[in-house]
């Protein structure tokens, strides 16, 4: 009778535990709920799913809420999206806001906006509400050197066949920008531009500035405008100061290349002098060998000394004259 009990205890534990193990393999509640909604799923379809390591709600709980919402959808293209690394219930999403706002989205378009990275819900929503968005401030030079500041604000709308491969909103801030730049640049007084703003808009919105972008632009609307530095006084007085120091090197290189004359002057001054005091250190030795040959008479030799005097004391008198003269004109400077 112990042998019994411990069999049929036996037995109930392996029966609890290949239940465990079937209801883990089989997703039984999930079959349950896909019946109860309509969707046909077999328990086998269930069992290769996590057999190829797919969760089965991934793919049967998105699948309920798309028969739910009218779309026909198979299990095999769930499960082809989720082993790409696609998000299903996403997509599912988007299909069905895309069906609730007339919009022609594919399955295949669906699947290939979201495993390219892009939230493609958030573009069937922009597609129904467009999207503002708000420039930087936009600085640019009108022909009369006057800065003008700018900022826009761009209602874009998704293009949802140009999703895939497209630009997106930097690109389109870039050019919004840039397109501001050339007509605030090709105004000839930035007064033009703070009395008809609406040239810009006018200018930009024409450029085409949406083309290879995931947008379609509808409006470019300026912000806010206001006037910036006076550039062109700025570069003018940035000119000015540069021809000031370019002036000044110069007049330092003139300054420099006098002074070395100066003081080449001086040194040939100088060895001319030299020279003069080398030649009248040879004048008494000369005199002195006439006077031995008998060349010169003893009263030459004093008539000669008495010139030399002479000419040394109008020299002298010379010399006064024109340090007076100096120094008179040095006083009336000062």
């Amino acid at each position: 009778m112990q042998e019994l009990g411990i069999t049929i205890l036996i037995v109930a534990v392996i029966a609890i535990l290949a239940l465990v193990i079937i209801f883990s393999v089989i997703p039984l509640g999930l079959w349950i709920s896909a019946y109860a909604a309509g969707v046909k799923v077999g328990l086998i379809t269930l069992v290769g799913m996590r057999l190829r390591r797919v969760v089965p709600a991934r793919i049967v709980s998105p699948l309920i809420k798309a028969t739910k919402a009218g779309l026909e959808l198979s299990v095999s293209k769930l499960e082809g999206h989720y082993l790409a690394g696609g998000n299903v219930d996403r997509v599912v999403d988007a299909l069905i806001a895309a069906q609730r706002a007339n919009i022609t989205l594919p399955f295949e378009r669906a699947a290939a906006i979201d495993l390219a990275g892009r939230k493609v819900l958030d573009a069937v929503q922009m597609s129904v509400n467009p999207k503002v968005i708000e420039t930087p401030v936009v600085a640019a030079m009108a022909k009369d050197g006057i800065e003008v500041k700018a900022k826009a604000k761009v209602t874009v709308r998704a293009n949802i066949d140009r999703l895939v491969g497209g630009a997106g909103e930097e690109t389109i801030i870039a050019r919004v920008g840039e397109g501001i730049v050339t007509t605030i640049g090709s105004a000839d007084r930035h007064k033009d531009v703070l009395e008809n703003p609406d040239t810009i808009s006018y200018t930009v919105l024409n450029k085409g500035l949406d083309a290879g972008t995931a947008f379609e632009i509808l409006s470019i609307d300026i912000a806010d405008v206001d006037v910036g530095k006076n550039i062109g006084a700025q570069l003018q007085t940035d000119q000015a100061d540069a021809d000031k120091r370019i002036a000044q090197a110069k007049a330092e290189e003139r300054r420099a290349m006098a002074v070395a004359h100066e003081q080449e002057m001086k040194a040939s001054v100088q060895e001319k002098r030299a020279k003069v005091v080398e030649a009248e250190a040879q004048v008494p030795l000369a005199i002195s060998q006439a006077l031995k040959e008998g060349k010169i008479g003893v009263m030459d030799y004093y008539n000669m000394k008495n010139i030399m005097a002479d000419t040394e004391m109008r020299e002298s008198i010379g010399k006064t004259d024109r340090d007076k003269d100096q120094q008179d004109q040095e006083e009336e400077q000062e």
